[in-house]
């Protein structure tokens, strides 16, 4: 077909359609629609916050990208997202809508093909003598008033898609497929990276109870000791009362870090697809947060639309789009179809497959929406519409993509940078603290200089801890940002015992 004509039926109106579809007309089985052009990305060549996180990276082992959570060294960790992997709910409710695009597909693909049938009947008739038809049977002789009759027949029947309609919807169901699948593997990939994320919160919260108790129990010692001075006349009651408020402050935490470690819990059970409450045994005794393996940019933002799957299913999504406006200016044109049928019929069961109860019928058929042309045009101004939404939808997941490997490796870096200044500086204070308890046990300094340097001690290690936790949490994003949890090449994991993926 030519750009003319196809330029001519782009957006034609009522009083030229019919002259351009006769023109169509002798250019029979040409396929009508836009010719799907993947888009073309302009994203960099590097990640702003590339060079940082490649340093981390020099002279260390290659990270798995596929399986990236093993990286963290804690077994409680991958035992957790591989469980989730094979029991979370939200990730099997993402694969049986790959099983419900790939049954669409098949759909599709049948209306392409002729359809055929095998039908049978049997019946009695006892006419009555009231009706015009009867009282005219009536008058002769040999009228019978009950008659048998017995039918059997194949029938066949075929719609050509002579402008390409229905293979452009087989496209899109096809696309449709592929985007669902590219969808559950980010479910896939959402659910490992949400364990994860999960779990590392959890020890830091319980690493931050910790710490908070302790600091309660320092608080509460200071109190003692102000509240004895203050007894004695040694202190002022308004060092007390600033005591006192600063130790309920710190009970008051416990309570709340409590109830965000149970939060967390719950939520990481809901995860693994398990009670709220099932894995409090397995997580019950605290442990180390696991440090951050060493991530790298994995290629740059070229691979990331190799990588992630929320830019594969966009990118699909597209493509299905692109195909319904082909559906959609289809419907311009006539639609041609074959049926035939040959059978039996007879009033006597024992002859309904004789010579004489043969019969045999075939039919040309044509339909077309010649007066509709005014809803044909408002359907391909929506089909195109949605593929306008559907362009633009695919640019913004680019962009989100990019932004959320540049936001976790900022977090990851700079959040390493400052856990190790946390770090040093608790060191540094946990020295100081021996210190003043030698100086203390020598009579040079009181026991509140003691507990004061426990305070600060115990507040730098709550804030150590929360920045290893984000650096770890960071390390987890980076991994998900940049699509780690399967393996692009080829084909993906399995839904049903089937390819979640097939190859363009």
């Amino acid at each position: 077909m030519t750009n003319e004509l196809s330029e001519v039926f782009e957006m034609q109106s009522l009083p030229r359609a019919p002259m351009s579809i006769l023109a169509l007309l002798l250019a029979s089985g040409c396929a009508v629609g836009p010719h799907y052009v993947a888009p073309v990305s302009s994203a960099p060549a590097t990640y702003v916050g590339g060079a940082s996180v490649e340093a981390r990276v020099v002279g260390a082992d290659a990270v798995d990208m596929v399986r990236w959570w093993q990286s963290f060294g804690d077994p409680t960790l991958t035992g957790l997202v591989e469980q989730a992997l094979a029991q979370n709910l939200d990730l099997r409710q993402a694969q049986v809508r790959v099983v419900q695009a790939r049954a669409a597909l098949g759909t599709a693909n049948a209306a392409l093909l002729p359809s055929g049938q095998v039908s049978g009947q049997a019946g009695e008739v006892y006419q009555s003598l009231e009706t015009p038809i009867g009282r005219i049977g009536s008058a002769f002789p040999q009228f019978e008033r009950s008659t048998e009759t017995y039918e059997a027949n194949l029938g066949a029947s075929w719609e050509l898609d002579a402008f390409g309609g229905r293979d452009a919807a087989r496209d899109a169901a096809r696309a449709d497929w592929q985007a669902s699948a590219a969808g559950a593997i980010a479910a896939r990939l959402a659910v490992a990276a949400q364990t994860a994320d999960s779990y590392i919160l959890v020890r830091a919260l319980q690493g931050r109870l910790d710490v908070a108790r302790a600091q309660a129990a320092t608080q509460r010692r200071l109190v003692d000791l102000i509240a004895l001075q203050y007894r004695k006349g040694v202190a002022a009651e308004l060092q007390l009362r600033q005591a006192e408020g600063a130790a309920a402050q710190v009970r008051a935490s416990v309570p709340a870090l409590q109830n965000q470690l149970d939060i967390a819990m719950n939520a990481l059970d809901v995860l693994v697809g398990a009670q709220p409450g099932a894995t409090r045994s397995q997580l019950g005794v605290p442990a180390a947060i696991p440090s951050p393996p060493k991530v790298s940019a994995a290629g740059g933002p070229a691979a990331l639309l190799r990588r992630r799957p929320d830019i594969i299913a966009a990118e699909r999504t597209l493509a299905a789009s692109n195909a319904r406006i082909g559906a959609a200016i289809a419907e311009y044109y006539p639609k041609f179809s074959l049926s035939g049928l040959i059978g039996s019929a007879t009033t006597a069961a024992g002859g309904l497959f004789g010579g004489n109860a043969t019969q045999a019928n075939g039919v040309l058929g044509l339909r077309w929406r010649l007066f509709d042309f005014g809803r044909v045009d408002a359907e391909i101004r929506a089909a195109r519409g949605r593929n306008a939404e559907a362009l633009a939808a695919y640019r913004l997941t680019v962009l989100r993509a990019s932004q959320d490997v540049e936001d976790a490796f900022s977090t990851l870096v700079q959040q390493e940078a400052r856990a190790a200044a946390l770090t040093q500086g608790e060191a540094s204070l946990a020295r100081a603290r021996a210190t003043s308890d030698a100086a203390y046990r020598g009579g040079v300094v009181s026991l509140v200089e003691v507990l004061d340097a426990d305070r600060r001690l115990l507040e730098t290690r709550d804030g150590a801890i929360q920045a290893r936790a984000a650096a770890s949490r960071g390390a987890v994003a980076s991994f998900r940002a940049l699509g780690g949890g399967w393996d692009p090449v080829g084909v993906a994991a399995p839904v049903d015992g089937g390819a979640v993926m097939a190859s363009r």
